[in-house]
C-alpha cells in the first residue's frame, strides 16, 4: 500500500519540478527584458570590465 501510493507521486513531482522551471525561466525573462530597456546591463558590464582592468598590474 505503502510503495502504491509513493509511486503515483513521481508524477506529480515532475509537474512540480516543471512549473518551477517555468516560473524561474519567466522571472530571467522579467529581468532580462528589464535590464535591457533600462540600460542597466550595459552600465553593469562596463564596471565589471572596468573593475577587472583596474586589479590588472600597469591596468
Amino acid at each position: 500500500m505503502i510503495q502504491r501510493l509513493h509511486t503515483h507521486e513521481h508524477g506529480q513531482a515532475t509537474a512540480e519540478y516543471a512549473l518551477v522551471i517555468v516560473a524561474a525561466a519567466g522571472i530571467a525573462l522579467v529581468l532580462i527584458a528589464w535590464a535591457t530597456q533600462s540600460g542597466a546591463l550595459p552600465r553593469l558590464f562596463d564596471a565589471v570590465i572596468e573593475r577587472v582592468i583596474n586589479m590588472v598590474p600597469g591596468g
